[in-house]
């Protein structure tokens, strides 16, 4: 018995929270344009259900118009659902002493933004009210392991310049552009970075510069430099959580692909004597592999250990 109440309890929070958040969608999303709206009248015919049992749906035209039975056409461009709602039952008055109207949005089309890069679910979604940064990239299923944390957003500049000291308008006047950090929002360090998002805003996030450690350390993988242009050898060592117990510390190499492209070089990099002062640290650059071999003989194709993270395959991705 408890353990029904219980489950009563838990579906009755699920459908408060799903009310709460249609309420919130009703008193902040902004009608527009192709915008497809539900509207059910009680005790109006002209607005009973259609055929099929559900409510009749009015798209609004590219003039901010919909064509409604009885009232005719009416300006709903720019209004949240709330106030058209409001100014239907007042435009109903002359019909019903005390109408009941229920509008609810059946299909967004009108507040796209577009998200491109790391993100799980790229491409263009609906804002569907107003949304923070964070809040979009939840929506889109959050970023991905190899994103980077500087994600830049790009808005017409009609709806105004992006609200960010660094914010800059492009060179055509029509767009302004800022980037944000997005590991300083996470971290609380610059919760004004999380800015509302505006209709037609297009948000990049790159992939991140990462350096990679393999071999006989004791946790292998690429890791997100941030905020960070360079580390050292033994910087990325660290990440790496030290050298493994068979680890020959003296034959580990740096594998760097050159500027003009082709095979990557090798960089003796001899980790014991950095370890012990009698050496100078090594710095790397992104996209660099520090390769540290075994102490056992066992041979390595640097080839495979190239090709593996050229193509993602097995190669763990961390987060700092």
């Amino acid at each position: 018995m408890g353990a029904l109440v219980g489950l009563l309890v838990l579906l009755a929070g699920a459908v408060s929270g799903q009310a709460e958040a249609q309420q919130e969608r009703k008193s902040t999303y902004i009608l527009g344009p192709e915008d497809q709206i539900a509207i059910r009248v009680l005790d109006l015919e002209e607005f009973a259900e259609g055929a099929s049992g559900k409510d009749r749906v009015y798209r609004i035209d590219l003039r901010g118009q919909v064509n409604l039975p009885i009232v005719g056409r009416m300006k709903v461009v720019g209004q949240t659902v709330e106030q058209f709602e409001a100014t239907l039952v007042e435009k109903l008055r002359e019909y019903l002493k005390t109408p009941s109207v229920t509008v609810t949005v059946a299909e967004y089309k009108s507040q796209p933004i577009t998200v491109v890069g790391q993100v799980q679910s790229p491409g263009v979604h609906q804002l569907q009210g107003r949304k923070s940064l964070l809040e979009v990239i939840s929506a889109v299923g959050g970023l991905k392991a190899e994103a980077g944390y500087q994600i830049k957003i790009t808005r017409k500049v009609e709806y105004g310049a992006i609200p960010l000291p660094r914010a800059r308008t492009d060179g055509t006047g029509q767009f302004s552009v800022a980037e944000v950090n997005v590991k300083r929002i996470l971290n609380a360090d610059s919760p004004e970075e999380n800015i509302q998002i505006q209709p037609f805003d297009v948000i990049s996030v790159p992939k991140a510069e990462l350096v990679y450690v393999v071999g006989n350390v004791k946790r292998s993988g690429g890791f997100v430099l941030g905020d960070r242009e360079k580390v050292t050898a033994l910087q990325a060592l660290s990440m790496a959580e030290g050298l493994d117990r068979d680890a020959s510390s003296n034959g580990a190499k740096i594998l760097r692909k050159p500027p003009e492209g082709g095979e990557r070089q090798e960089i003796l990099v001899a980790l014991g004597e950095i370890l012990k002062g009698k050496r100078p640290d090594v710095p790397m650059e992104p996209d660099d592999i520090l390769f540290v071999p075994s102490s056992v003989g066992k041979k390595v194709v640097m080839r495979t250990v190239e090709a593996a993270i050229s193509i993602g395959t097995g190669v763990a991705i961390f987060r700092r």
